[in-house]
């Protein structure tokens, strides 16, 4: 079993990756490059994946976070991907991450 703090370091990276890849365009170049799409698509598939792994006490210590719907997302991408709203998706880059950014940051700073 990993320690909480690499899937914590995990999940960070794949925000900042996130950010990187939609930084300048906006929704619409998300919208016009399957390219853009993939990337972000994969990253939050793997961010998800990696909330998974973490700990009972620590996803308890921070009820702020919708662990549960991160985890419900993240099967919609692994097994729904033909249905996946792109609309949804990057409302989920411009509202959600954000906040979700702010608090794996707040989580690795109670680990320092």
């Amino acid at each position: 079993m990993k320690d909480d703090k690499l899937y914590l370091i995990h999940i960070r990276e794949c925000i900042e990756r996130i950010e990187k890849y939609t930084t300048g365009g906006g929704k619409d170049a998300f919208l016009a490059s399957t390219l853009i799409q993939d990337a972000v698509m994969r990253n939050l598939q793997t961010m998800a994946e990696s909330t998974q792994r973490l700990s009972d006490a620590t996803k308890e210590a921070h009820p702020e976070v919708d662990w549960y719907k991160i985890s419900g997302f993240r099967n919609v991408l692994v097994h729904g991907y033909l249905g996946v709203d792109l609309d949804r998706v990057w409302i989920i880059v411009e509202r959600d991450l954000p906040s979700l950014k702010r608090a794996i940051t707040s989580m690795l700073k109670e680990r320092e």
